[in-house]
């Protein structure tokens, strides 16, 4: 714990407030943090986290926004597996965090948020201020992009209501759930305290098996395949999952795919890995899925958008095995499902259960001889500040201490580096929200903490992303959370720029003024400085390619001291010609 945040003792006493009980079931729930941004709403159990529990297990970390506070849990669970809390204040507090609910709502990943409101009974609302932070279903904000949310009416019923959230976010497909506390709840006095039920008698459960009869039918189809291929998308950080995926894909002489919106799953310089990982499949990819006979699609990100990159307009003829409990995330507002696949077989379970049943029965096939693939381009001898550049000297700086990558920004080229493991890469942030970025470094950099990993968080991100939520960078400070975060700073919301250019040429107007709405100039914003602000060591602007080694090498020493660092890396517009999949295509791609 920070201790400049260690509460003075409490004095002991027989009496207890509302709130005394949920932060007791909290604590026997083993929800480790709660990030927050503080509101009246919640003040009796803000109260009850310092002055019952003693910050403690749960311990709170201040965020400056909303959006941050929900940001950070996402990134904790995308590197540990596992669930924290995040609260915030009332309606308006809510309204800050919705475009975080829904990024994590997207990567399916598990958050037990809480909120409050009222007091509920108008009787005993403050004039003014608690009827304008007062809504009659507040929980219908985020209702379309949550798993579950509860609003009780009592202590004890608040006690089951945080259980059945943690149980609802944390069982497959998991997602972030909302429970919305009544302010005049938390602070009713209740006497004893309110006993907590056993926690683990409400754990999640055990994602069930895939049926024996799809197994067998999958293995039948793989085994027989000449041309198999996989596409691997949302899997777990598991060392022992990651070498059965491999086991499997060898056993079967089977082509993979994977891409940069999920976390790293398959060793990308693996002789059958397919082209370079991007947010849209590349040339290569998309033709050994052209040419499969079976595709094996793990828990991937628009299995349907998949067949229409490589097939278009036609129909795919290869027979294909789906692997995913999505479905059981699909609902009507959101199409963040994408569009519907085919399926042969429909295995309806966990992708990495399916990758372990499909091991037990598959036989080794013959080993094939794989095309050596053609090396990356060597980067231009100049002094350009490229993200080539900035990936090649990051490549540099650390070969002798494992990074983790907790985000990659827009005109990354797959083939920059090579994942070998779970941690080496987190993923994009699910809902394309810019913004996300910071706090989502911040929460993998806690969890790498937390659980005594000896990786450094780093994060290649957009300037546009650093700007909408930089303050992230305050509370990595204020609770010794240490990470590097590279801005990829090119002064504009560059991808826009190029959809711009694009529709001037469609209409025949100048595309010269392409820049206008979307650079970040005159004046240049100072990002180290900001970073300075707020406690960070801030280097830079580094505007010169031979000043990137020593600017990134003391980055990841300081970080590797414990401190928070943040690069401003002045990079040159434009993507990479070699980038995997197209930025201009999607009118609703990032704008990084």
């Amino acid at each position: 714990m920070n201790k400049t945040e260690q509460p003075l003792p409490s004095p002991q006493g027989d009496e207890f407030w509302g709130s005394d009980s949920l932060a007791e079931c909290l604590r026997a729930m083993a929800v480790p943090y709660l990030a927050l941004n503080p509101g009246a709403s919640y003040r009796g159990l803000h109260d009850s986290l310092v002055n019952h529990l003693g910050n403690n297990a749960p311990q709170m970390l201040l965020c400056l926004h909303e959006e941050v506070a929900i940001a950070i849990a996402q990134g904790f669970a995308k590197a540990s597996g596992q669930m924290m809390g995040a609260v915030v204040h009332s309606n308006v507090g809510l309204m800050h965090a919705t475009m975080a609910v829904f990024n994590a709502w997207c990567d399916r990943q598990p958050i037990l948020m809480l909120g409050a409101t009222g007091p509920w009974d108008a009787a005993r609302r403050r004039p003014w201020i608690d009827w304008i932070h007062t809504a009659s279903d507040q929980g219908a904000l985020v209702r379309d992009y949550t798993k579950w949310d509860n609003q009780p009416g009592s202590v004890p019923a608040a006690i089951e209501a945080l259980l059945r959230g943690s149980q609802i976010a944390q069982t497959a497909p998991r997602g972030p759930v909302y429970i919305n506390l009544d302010a005049a709840l938390q602070e009713v006095k209740t006497g004893a305290l309110i006993p907590t039920p056993d926690p683990t008698r409400y754990a999640p459960p055990q994602a069930p098996p895939p049926a024996a009869v799809d197994v067998a039918r999958a293995a039948e189809l793989l085994s027989q395949a000449q041309r198999p291929v996989i596409l691997v998308g949302r899997m777990s950080r598991s060392v022992d999952d990651w070498q059965a995926r491999v086991a499997l894909a060898e056993k079967l002489q089977a082509r993979v795919v994977t891409d940069l919106k999920n976390a790293a799953a398959f060793p990308t310089d693996h002789p059958q890995h397919v082209g370079a990982p991007g947010y849209f499949m590349s040339p290569e990819a998309c033709a050994a899925v052209r040419e499969a006979d079976v595709v094996l699609l793990l828990d991937w990100v628009d299995p349907g958008g998949a067949f229409k990159q490589a097939f278009g307009a036609s129909t795919c003829d290869a027979k294909v095995i789906h692997v995913s409990l999505d479905m059981h995330s699909h609902r009507g507002w959101s199409m963040d499902m994408g569009s519907l696949p085919p399926a042969d077989v429909f295995m309806l379970c966990e992708p990495d259960a399916a990758v372990a049943a499909l091991n037990a029965l598959i036989k080794p096939q013959a080993w094939l001889s794989w095309p050596t693939r053609a090396a990356l381009p060597a980067a231009p001898d100049d002094d350009v500040l490229s993200i080539r550049a900035v990936a090649d000297v990051l490549a540099q700086c650390s070969q002798d201490q494992p990074i983790c990558l907790a985000r990659l920004p827009l005109g990354w080229n797959g083939a920059y580096r090579h994942f070998h493991h779970p941690l080496d890469y987190l993923g994009a942030d699910g809902g394309g929200g810019v913004g996300a970025g910071p706090g989502n470094t911040v929460g993998v950099a806690l969890a790498l903490r937390h659980t005594q990993s000896d990786r450094i968080a780093v994060a290649l991100i957009g300037d546009g992303d650093f700007l909408m939520s930089n303050t992230a960078v305050w509370t990595a400070v204020r609770y010794g959370i240490p990470l590097l975060m590279i801005v990829c700073n090119n002064h504009s919301f560059f991808n826009d720029e190029l959809h711009q250019e694009r529709v001037a040429k469609e209409r025949g107007r100048p595309v010269e003024n392409k820049w206008i709405g979307q650079r970040m100039s005159e004046p240049e914003i100072d990002i180290a400085q900001m970073a300075r602000a707020m406690g960070a060591e801030g280097i830079g602007p580094v505007r010169r390619a031979q000043d990137l080694h020593a600017a990134i090498s003391q980055g990841l020493a300081f970080a590797k001291a414990g401190q928070v660092c943040v690069v401003d890396a002045c990079v040159a517009p434009g993507y990479d010609a070699n980038m995997s999949g197209n930025t201009t295509t999607n009118s609703t791609a990032h704008k990084r």
